[in-house]
């Protein structure tokens, strides 16, 4: 996977500017709980997909982790 999914073609000087420019608008002690907003929401919509993809495929059966 040569590019990320709607970044484009961003080289590391882009990606260095663009962490800096996100710690200081959110400060280092706000972004770990973004970051875990982000991975709960990231969850939640997987779930989401697979549930959607189970009721399709006519499993009705959920799956116990």
């Amino acid at each position: 996977m040569d590019t990320l999914l709607f970044f484009g073609n961003l080289g590391t000087g882009e990606v260095i500017i663009l962490a800096i420019a996100v710690l200081l608008l959110f400060g280092g002690k706000k972004i770990p709980e973004l970051m875990k907003g982000l991975g709960k929401g990231i969850k939640n919509f997987k779930e989401g997909v697979k549930g959607i993809e189970d009721d399709i495929e006519g499993n009705d059966t959920p799956k116990k982790d």
